[in-house]
């Protein structure tokens, strides 16, 4: 069984939090892009 004290590095609890904020992230840049009508590099006026 994996150790729970630590905390950083690549332990299954970092990795699953990456996994979670990046899929909070993705779900945000689309609904964001739906509601603007325009996509993340117009956005950011590189397009």
């Amino acid at each position: 069984m994996e150790n729970q004290d630590a905390k950083f590095g690549f332990t299954s609890f970092a990795e699953n939090w990456n996994g979670r904020l990046a899929m909070l992230g993705f779900v945000i840049g689309i609904v964001t892009e739906l509601m603007t009508g325009q996509g993340i590099l117009s956005q950011l006026g590189l397009m």
